[in-house]
């Protein structure tokens, strides 16, 4: 009983986990000037945003895979978790230094929805340590 609700909250974390990479991904992919637009800033070259939306969007792609067996995939796991708790944190920090007069939202969004993302990977990697194998010496 145990191991289905910790298989239930990984399976839920890593589909939440890509439908925010997938839509990031789609949003900085295939609309990248509107982004930034919407956000107030300069103006920038859109292959840089598209080259970071077409990696989101593989990310998404992989969460979904894992996420029907995730038996044995403490790697991609965790990987995910390191990746959404970095971008968090580097979201946060650039959302407190920034002197920008960008919308507060737009800006305070993505860090609070990325380390809430992170907080849940971690919290179902560690109650589905024995279904990724993570126990093993």
């Amino acid at each position: 009983m145990a191991e289905n609700k910790n298989s239930l909250l990984l399976k839920v974390s890593l589909v939440f986990c890509a439908f925010v990479l997938l839509v990031y991904g789609s949003w900085y992919c295939f609309f990248p000037q509107s982004l930034v637009e919407l956000s107030g800033s300069e103006p920038v070259d859109s292959s840089w945003l598209r080259l970071l939306g077409a990696t989101l969007i593989a990310l998404g792609i992989g969460a979904l895979l894992i996420s029907r067996k995730p038996k044995n995939q403490g790697i991609f796991v965790t990987t995910l978790a390191l990746g959404n708790l970095f971008a968090g944190l580097s979201l946060l920090y650039d959302w407190i230094i920034s002197e920008k007069g960008s919308d507060f939202w737009f800006t305070a969004f993505p860090p609070i929805l990325v380390l809430l993302v992170s907080a849940l990977l971690w919290l179902s990697r560690y109650m589905a340590r024995d279904i990724l194998n993570l126990d093993q010496k």
